[in-house]
């Protein structure tokens, strides 16, 4: 089941192509976002026909950033830009290869104010392939 397809995405995302790294949200509840994502040759963030664990991390930030999106829009409120403040106890396990089909899976670990915590998993298959956990900063709406 897809929720937002690629084109979709694009009005809950601030990047744009070529530097999007997921195609589809594919499941969001009221802790955890999930999307999938596969690595195309023509792919920026990729090296000697492998993903970079920069590709992985953008990946993971990026599904957190479709996880809030939606929930925004579901809830009729502004969609708000996030900014990576901190990356820690990143872990990446294995690059996979161009071609390679991705699932990521965010989880809100905590959220005050407008700063949230997640943790994210990059997977390949059953294969974890990277992990870390994200602090969050939400831009306020200009008034």
């Amino acid at each position: 089941m897809i929720l937002l397809s690629k084109d979709q995405l694009a009005s809950i995302l601030p990047q744009r192509p070529p530097f999007v790294m997921i195609d589809a949200l594919v499941a969001d509840d009221p802790f955890s976002t999930e999307t999938s994502f596969e690595i195309l040759p023509s792919n920026i963030l990729t090296h000697n026909g492998k993903a970079t664990a920069a590709l992985l991390v953008e990946n993971i930030a990026q599904t957190a950033a479709a996880g809030a999106g939606y929930k925004a829009l579901q809830g009729n409120g502004p969609v708000l830009v996030g900014f990576i403040g901190a990356i820690k106890n990143l872990e990446i396990h294995s690059l996979p290869e161009v071609g390679a089909q991705l699932k990521t899976i965010t989880r809100q670990v905590n959220a005050v104010f407008n700063v949230s915590i997640v943790e994210g998993t990059v997977y390949r298959d059953d294969q974890l392939l990277a992990s870390c956990e994200m602090k969050i900063f939400l831009q306020e709406p200009k008034s």
